[in-house]
């Protein structure tokens, strides 16, 4: 799992130890853990559209686009639902605590951007924005170009978790716990998250 500092505003860390650090459980949060001034919202045509959703959950999951692994991410973590893609609005007014995802191709990666800059000009609605899930869209080892750019977006967000292929989810086992360390400590964390009382300064 890759946990990267924000490099819409600083420089990635290249010492080893720093490294390191930022992969330490839990993941510390980024640069940016609420909305700036002066950051301009994408057009309309790419922003995330609101939707208002009943009931509540300990967490909301919410696709950057279509195929983003929304429902794959909600089935791994215990009372978490998902949004539909778009920003959730709950009935009774309070702030939901929102985990944006998206796949790690071009497209996944750039609707994730898009969104992020929604969300840090201060166009979405009222939530927590916990960080960006960013999976794998093929199995093997992801083109440096697009680890590269997923560095990039992640660093818009206040954390980042970069999740590997589960071949496993194409034969139809959904809810299974895929194997290995990143998702482990991905679901340990967003539990830890989801969970944590104390008060936040995100938008």
């Amino acid at each position: 799992m890759q946990q990267t500092l924000n490099p819409w505003i600083t420089s990635p860390a290249t010492d080893n130890a720093e490294e390191e650090a930022q992969d330490a459980h839990l993941p510390p949060a980024g640069v940016i853990s609420a909305p700036l001034r002066g950051v301009v919202e994408p057009d309309a045509a790419d922003r995330l559209a609101r939707r208002t959703v009943a009931g509540s959950a300990a967490l909301w999951v919410t696709g950057a686009h279509g195929g983003s692994g929304e429902s794959r991410i909600a089935d791994l973590l215990e009372g978490a639902r998902v949004t539909g893609h778009c920003w959730p609005v709950l009935q009774d007014g309070s702030k939901p605590r929102v985990l944006l995802a998206c796949r790690a191709d071009m497209r996944g990666l750039t609707a994730a951007q898009s969104a992020l800059t929604q969300w840090a000009s201060d166009a979405a609605p009222e939530l927590d924005l916990l960080g960006l899930a960013v999976l794998a869209d093929a199995p093997g080892k992801t083109p440096k170009a697009l680890r590269d750019f997923a560095a990039i977006v992640g660093g818009g967000a206040p954390r980042l978790w970069t999740l590997p292929w589960v071949e496993a989810w194409r034969h139809g086992a959904a809810t299974t716990p895929p194997p290995g360390r990143e998702y482990e400590r991905f679901i340990t964390d967003l539990a830890a998250l989801a969970t944590d009382t104390t008060p936040r300064t995100t938008h």
